[in-house]
């Protein structure tokens, strides 16, 4: 996996932060199978109250992202790694089920590793479309937008329904079940 770090708010780039990420990013490497095809992007900001590091990964369909903020660069690094492998160990199953519907998504994950799938799915939160909406107005499955969004720590995530055509938000509600909007065509 390439690993490119940048900065930001004028942060002095330390090569031992350089260092630090490929060495921790190497421990993911289990996961995938196209490794060499791999880039994750490292993003160091420092603030008044802490230091941030974000971390994101571009597969074909999927995005791995991970925020942590911590007291030293290479703390929150520790922290951001940990969470990117607990969201891939987490997801595994779903993400399975998303490389059979999607041409091309399965070369970039590696089947190999060493986990019990029965164990996962059952640790795996209840996916639940507990509210839909009709409103004016990537293609994948609620199931895959959902996965989409939880992986990037968002809210919500706008996406093309396959299964409908038609555009559409899942969103997370403030009782932790999940939403969906689904856009209709105005003549």
């Amino acid at each position: 996996m390439k690993v490119t770090v940048r900065t930001k708010n004028k942060i002095d780039f330390v090569p031992k932060i350089k260092e630090h990420a490929e060495d921790k990013l190497a421990k993911l490497d289990q996961y995938f199978s196209r490794r060499e095809d791999l880039e994750a992007t490292v993003l160091c900001k420092e603030y008044d109250d802490g230091k941030v590091v974000e971390i994101t990964i571009p597969t074909k369909n999927i995005i791995l992202r991970a925020e942590v903020k911590a007291d030293t660069f290479l703390n929150a690094l520790d922290s951001a790694v940990d969470k990117l492998e607990s969201q891939i160990r987490r997801h595994k199953s779903k993400i399975y089920s998303s490389m059979k519907r999607r041409a091309g998504v399965a070369q970039y994950y590696s089947t190999n590793s060493d986990f019990d799938l029965e164990k996962m799915k059952t640790e795996l939160m209840v996916t639940n479309l507990v509210k839909s909406k009709s409103v004016e107005l990537k293609p994948m499955t609620p199931e895959d937008a959902i996965t989409q969004m939880e992986m990037l720590g968002h809210n919500f995530f706008v996406f093309l329904n396959v299964e409908t055509n038609k555009v559409c938000v899942v969103y997370l509600r403030e009782d932790h079940d999940y939403g969906i909007i689904e856009t209709s065509n105005v003549d």
